[in-house]
């Protein structure tokens, strides 16, 4: 059975998340993470994108991201390719690295883009990986839109 049609998103802000299949980890170690953060930073450049907040967990990932409709998508799908393909060079495996097709909510009031930020960023303290959400080094919510000039780099990485 095909799967059903991802319904069209309107240009705006998101909150997405994806999982590894089985909830398996998608990144391994701190190597992982890096290459993850380099992909997504060439992915704000190419599509456009405004990333106001991430988390990188063992077996999943979030993102607040604002994006046009057509970006979101096509930038969604190129980070999950190239990610899943880097990581299965990496430890000799083949197959889906991600459960499924990314998930995206809709971001509709200033209330909500501070409310997801907050969650996206504390998501390690729920989990009980850390005491405050600061002292998780694969989280953050500093950083910027794409220039003309370029993105700078020092903002996708501690």
């Amino acid at each position: 059975m095909a799967r059903q049609l991802r319904s069209d998103l309107p240009d705006g802000f998101y909150h997405v998340t994806a999982r590894g299949v089985a909830r398996a980890p998608v990144f391994l170690d701190d190597r992982d993470r890096r290459t993850f953060l380099s992909l997504l930073a060439d992915c704000v450049r190419r599509f456009h994108w405004c990333c106001y907040a991430f988390c990188l967990m063992g077996n999943h990932y979030h993102l607040v991201l604002e994006s046009t409709r057509v970006h979101l998508s096509l930038g969604m799908k190129r980070l999950n390719a190239v990610h899943a393909q880097c990581f299965n060079i990496r430890y000799g495996r083949s197959g889906h690295l991600f459960g499924s097709r990314f998930a995206a909510a809709v971001i509709d009031s200033e209330e909500y883009l501070e409310t997801a930020c907050l969650y996206v960023i504390s998501n390690p303290v729920r989990a009980g990986l850390c005491a405050r959400a600061a002292d998780w080094p694969w989280a953050a919510t500093r950083w910027r839109r794409a220039s003309t000039s370029g993105v700078d780099e020092h903002t996708f990485a501690r």
